[in-house]
């Protein structure tokens, strides 16, 4: 199935009117949003968003696995009450899997029935996420997660997608954006990505957090957590973080980990017993769990110590 997209010359006039919401007044202000939201951005980030926001262009993030990329566009599409349509990239993804699809078996029973039958009507379009996002009748948030998983052919399609918001579906014409949506673009730079794409994109690094900030996140998603407890896990994450590991504990995994090590804590204060007892939630492959075993106890000490 072959998808006729318009030329992608420039980014034409609807897309480059600002997609903010009105009452967004600063980076502050939307990283105090991102706040009720349970998310803490950093300072860079919100800026880089509000950007993002004010100059309708697409917000491409990259960082290592686990530092909050996913989250922030969740966050984000909350604090804006918009929809979420999420378009998670993969090798061997292609515009049909990123578009739409006829619904093949559907149309040749309809045919049996009745010869008749309209077989390029709504009842027989599988919508993907690219479509979904074209045809909300009010804005959304796309994002594009893990795009560095897609190969060049598709990134230079969606290119082209991102410069009109339109596509040309044979059989039905011309589909444009009413409104189009705020997009977000995550990348785990596991390749790197064509210099046109970045062109088009508010850039911003995510890192992990510094411990300061970390531990008021843990804190944020656990509020029934001792703060002595949080920077507890914060440096005992970031001790882990150290060590050459194939899968090293991102944020979800650091707030989980003192979850689980306060359920088996139980109020017994045997902390680094329930941190270790815990390990499988912080880490999540044999070969690291046998790299951490060693000094694994004497990391846990110095950390519940501290």
């Amino acid at each position: 199935m072959r998808h006729r997209i318009a030329p992608a010359a420039s980014i034409c006039s609807s897309t480059r009117k600002s997609l903010s919401e009105p009452g967004i007044a600063s980076p502050d202000d939307l990283a105090a949003r991102l706040a009720r939201e349970l998310y803490l951005a950093g300072e860079e980030l919100a800026t880089a968003s509000f950007l993002a926001l004010k100059l309708g262009k697409p917000l491409l993030l990259e960082g290592l696995p686990g530092v909050g990329k996913t989250e922030a566009a969740k966050a984000l599409a909350s604090a804006l009450g918009v929809e979420l349509i999420r378009l998670q990239c993969y090798e061997g993804i292609d515009a049909g899997h990123a578009l739409y699809e006829w619904n093949y078996a559907r149309q040749l029973l309809a045919l049996r029935r009745d010869a008749a039958t309209d077989l390029y009507s709504d009842e027989f379009l599988i919508e993907r996420p690219l479509l979904r996002a074209l045809k909300a009748p009010e804005r959304t948030l796309l994002l594009i997660d893990e795009i560095d998983r897609a190969d060049h052919e598709f990134e230079a399609f969606l290119l082209e997608f991102l410069s009109d918001f339109q596509i040309s579906i044979p059989e039905r014409g011309t589909l444009k954006a009413a409104s189009p949506p705020v997009v977000i673009l995550t990348s785990n730079r596991t390749r790197e990505l064509h210099e046109a794409l970045r062109r088009r994109c508010v850039y911003s690094w995510i890192a992990y957090p510094e411990p300061e900030r970390e531990a008021r996140i843990i804190m944020l998603r656990t509020p029934e957590l001792a703060e002595a407890t949080a920077r507890a896990v914060v440096s005992a994450v970031n001790g882990l973080r150290r060590l050459p590991l194939a899968k090293a504990p991102g944020i979800s995994e650091a707030v989980d980990w003192a979850k689980a090590a306060q359920m088996l804590e139980a109020g017994t204060g045997r902390w680094p017993e329930a941190f270790r007892r815990a390990i499988g939630v912080a880490l999540k492959d044999e070969e690291d769990l046998a790299l951490a075993r060693d000094g694994l106890d004497e990391l846990l000490t110095k950390a519940c110590a501290s």
